[in-house]
């Protein structure tokens, strides 16, 4: 996979990645990779997070297209990468997706609960257009695996929103709600695959019949959809500065309330209850005085870092909300 034609070296892209491996073919190498992604990451100039377990490697970055490429060649170079799965877009321009690089080790790439091994099993990948024919079959029960406020910001017609806010949730969902001898069909799709590989796994274990999943999730749908009627609705929320891409993967109309990390429309700007970094109309209600205090002295922090041209490194995310990374 290269990057995209209109790239020049010195363009900014979004480099999102994932895969999924044996986690005894990784667990003994955790330390040693953590050390020379962090490295090669700062030498370049690459910032963003890259998540490690012993079941993979999980993460969004950005950089000028070149430092990206020259990563992504290292990452499927390492044996157990080879068959990374990994997408470039551009960066939103004049924002900063990131602000430091991380390489963290977890106990998953995804959390999720339940153990299970997507290297071992996974849902069968469906293209853009089988995708289609999926979403027009009466058998087939299509779900959305992604959290309540991503599917709020648009998903596929007829698709069911579990109303999860974490997706340490969606098991609980499988066991409530859905039941292989009535529902054997399923179809699920998320922003870029990687929760469908733990979901399609979860869903397999569970004794469904046929479990699909949009191969390379939305984003990739809306990538190859050309020739196709595109049945996306409304936009798509990725993680990072970009907030939502609409149905030509550019960026959206919603912002991020960097108090509570969800997305808003923006037209929420203008909402008495929207101050930058501190609350929207959405978590207004969610937070005391002393919190919103809080988020106010951070946010001076963030203004004061740009006039002097520097970055704020202080923690990333304040509160609970839209936390999550997948890569897409």
């Amino acid at each position: 996979m290269q990057l995209p034609p209109e790239h020049t070296d010195s363009t900014d892209q979004v480099l999102a990645l994932y895969h999924f491996v044996d986690p005894h073919m990784l667990e003994s190498r955790l330390l040693e990779l953590q050390s020379e992604l962090q490295l090669r990451c700062v030498d370049a100039g690459v910032l963003g997070t890259l998540l490690l377990a012993p079941e993979g490697i999980n993460g969004t970055v950005t950089a000028p297209a070149v430092a990206l490429q020259q990563l992504a060649d290292w990452l499927v170079a390492q044996v157990e990468f080879s068959e990374l799965q990994y997408k470039f877009s551009p960066a939103r321009v004049g924002t900063e997706a990131f602000s430091r690089m991380k390489v963290k080790i977890k106990p998953e790439i995804v959390s999720f609960g339940p153990v299970v091994s997507p290297a071992r099993a996974t849902g069968e990948h469906v293209s853009a257009s089988r995708w289609n024919q999926l979403l027009a079959d009466p058998d087939v029960v299509v779900i959305d695996t992604r959290n309540a406020y991503e599917v709020e910001v648009g998903t596929f017609p007829g698709a069911l929103d579990p109303g999860t806010s974490n997706f340490r949730e969606f098991p609980d969902y499988v066991t409530q709600q859905l039941d292989p001898a009535i529902q054997p069909k399923i179809a699920m799709f998320c922003t870029g695959g990687i929760r469908c590989e733990k979901a399609s796994a979860y869903l397999l274990d569970q004794g469904f019949e046929s479990v699909y999943q949009l191969d390379g999730g939305i984003l990739k749908y809306l990538e190859t959809v050309d020739n196709e009627p595109n049945l996306w609705e409304g936009e798509c929320f990725v993680f990072d500065q970009r907030v939502a891409l609409d149905a030509q993967l550019q960026p959206g109309d919603y912002l991020q309330c960097h108090a509570c990390r969800r997305p808003i429309p923006k037209s929420d700007a203008e909402h008495p209850d929207y101050v930058v970094g501190v609350s929207c109309p959405k978590c207004i209600d969610e937070r005391d005085n002393s919190r919103r205090a809080r988020f106010a002295e951070r946010q001076r922090q963030i203004e004061l870092a740009k006039l002097r041209g520097e970055r704020h490194i202080g923690p990333l995310s304040q509160g609970k909300g839209a936390q999550g990374k997948e890569p897409n």
